[in-house]
């Protein structure tokens, strides 16, 4: 691959997102930034030769692929995924209508595999491409009224790790980054839903946890633009990681979940490897 990359980045009309799309551009990049409103996009990131905003919900196969058609004939190649659209459906799991976890799952899960599937058939003909699927702290580790967020993260992971065996060959790497708390727009209005709340068992922890992550909002510590940066140096490796932790407080969530299986596996570890046919002594 050459120093100058055609980056394809959705969800960036907003957020995240347009930090990554303008850090793509300044490191001398060409960026085909994606949103639901390319309007929205063209607005955030202003006019340059080398970016291309396209209309994509990446809920839709359709857009999916005209988008990637329209990346392929504006720069004829697509280096860089960076699988970032994403929206949060916080509450517990029992208020969460199946609707809303449909609408969880099918932005934060099936989107990036509609944008993916739409991507690799560019990438397999280049016999080069890295794919960058933005998941989260939540991608490692569930939490309490993060049932619908952390099992579409959850999905993402284990699509990114099993696809990356399966297009290893054709030099196509995959990368799952998992950025802790970062002062991005995931917590606004506009991309945080909460479910209509009607069992009264949860009444009180959920006031709690409803006080907990609106506060958050424009609390969060981590730097966006310092992650759009990160980014351009982890896609620039050879090769690139298989896996990102963005965030001292991510790092800490890995640090724990390690830590938790491994105290797992050693608690049961005899159970564990107790469970093999004797073999000669029947069934």
């Amino acid at each position: 691959m050459s120093n100058r990359k055609v980056w394809f980045i959705t969800g960036a009309g907003r957020g995240m997102g347009v930090e990554i799309a303008k850090a793509a551009l300044a490191a001398g990049h060409a960026v085909v930034a994606s949103g639901r409103d390319s309007g929205r996009v063209s607005k955030a990131l202003g006019r340059s030769n080398d970016l291309l905003a396209v209309k994509l919900d990446v809920t839709s196969r359709a857009d999916a692929e005209a988008a990637v058609r329209a990346a392929a004939e504006r720069f004829g190649r697509i280096d860089v995924l960076v699988n970032n659209a994403a929206s949060f459906y916080a509450g517990y799991f029992e208020e969460l209508t199946p609707e809303q976890m449909d609408r969880q799952l099918a932005a934060s899960l099936i989107g990036p595999m509609n944008v993916t599937r739409a991507v690799l058939p560019v990438m397999r003909k280049q016999r080069s491409g890295r794919i960058i699927s933005i998941s989260s702290s939540a991608g490692l580790s569930g939490f309490e009224f993060g049932t619908a967020y952390a099992a579409s993260k959850f999905g993402l992971e284990g699509f990114m790790d099993s696809l990356h065996a399966e297009v290893a060959p054709f030099g196509i790497t995959t990368t799952i980054v998992n950025p802790g708390f970062f002062r991005t727009e995931l917590l606004t209005k506009q991309s945080t839903n909460y479910p209509e709340p009607f069992i009264q068992d949860y009444d009180e922890r959920r006031a709690k946890m409803l006080e907990f992550w609106k506060a958050q909002n424009g609390k969060q510590s981590g730097d966006p633009a310092k992650l759009a940066r990160a980014l351009i140096t982890v896609a620039s490796q050879e090769p690139p990681p298989r896996r990102f932790i963005a965030g001292a407080d991510a790092i800490g969530t890995a640090e724990q979940k390690v830590a938790g299986l491994k105290a797992q596996i050693e608690a049961f570890r005899g159970l564990s490897t107790s469970l093999a046919f004797d073999e000669g002594k029947g069934s």
